[in-house]
């Protein structure tokens, strides 16, 4: 099966692009640098021809919701019309827990994802899923040191490889619309999350729990970002994410 990856370059997309190839499909990258330009669109044709489905994990850093909403309107209109073009029969995206309903800057650029892949003319398969065990790696690159600046909210982290498996295992079966969301086997606090990283890593940094202010505040720490049943559990933990990366350290 010929499978085109957006954002194949990424922490996600490079999974899925391992995944398909341990699973004997044919992957097709597109990034920029495979001269592929989602929100322009150039490359997309050429990129897309003879592809039988496209997995979107295509992303943006930003909290701006002015940035996110311009990178995924024009990467998924492009996506979804060269698709269209080359006869795709299914594209499947990642999204986020809680998209559909808190209205935080970079969560509504991922919103908009989701409508227009609904009113495209694709087949398509959207899994929503929580952030990622490195999520608080992220936080802490992010931050400038000494401190770690953390929003304060519920999570249930996953594994990052598990998504991986999970969308390819998806863009094999028929078009769902919205899948059932895809979340890891134990919910924590975020803040405490960083700070067993950092213990298990061996850095020093003073990690500061804010609350955003708001409605977008009081989503994150009521458990918004966390999905009611039924839902797809990953088996993988945090202190197994926690043991590799202190392993990769000594």
């Amino acid at each position: 099966m010929r499978v085109a990856v957006a954002g194949g370059t990424g922490l996600l997309g490079r999974l899925v692009v391992a995944e398909l190839e341990r699973r004997g499909d044919a992957p097709v990258v597109l990034a920029r640098s495979r001269g592929v330009h989602l929100t322009s669109g150039a490359g997309l044709d050429d990129a897309l021809a003879g592809a039988d489905a496209v997995i979107d994990v295509s992303n943006v850093a930003t909290t701006s919701r002015r940035r996110s909403v311009a990178f995924f309107a024009a990467a998924t209109q492009h996506l979804l019309a060269a698709a269209d073009r080359a006869g795709v029969g299914h594209l499947v995206a990642l999204s986020i827990v809680g998209a559909d309903t808190v209205d935080f800057g970079y969560y509504l650029g991922k919103r908009r994802q989701e409508e227009l892949l609904a009113a495209g003319p694709v087949p398509w398969t959207l899994l929503r899923a929580t952030q990622f065990h490195e999520f608080a790696d992220q936080l802490v690159d992010r931050s400038p040191a000494p401190f770690v600046v953390v929003p304060r909210m519920r999570s249930r982290p996953v594994a990052a490889r598990e998504v991986a498996a999970h969308l390819v295992e998806l863009v094999h079966g028929a078009p769902r619309g919205v899948a059932e969301p895809m979340t890891g086997p134990e919910e924590l606090d975020m803040a405490g999350l960083v700070r067993r990283l950092l213990r298990a890593t061996g850095r020093r940094r003073l990690v500061v729990s804010l609350r955003l202010p708001g409605p977008v505040g009081a989503a994150f720490t009521s458990g918004a970002l966390v999905p009611a049943p039924p839902f797809v559990s990953g088996t993988g933990t945090v202190d197994e994410h926690l043991a590799r990366l202190a392993a990769a350290r000594r």
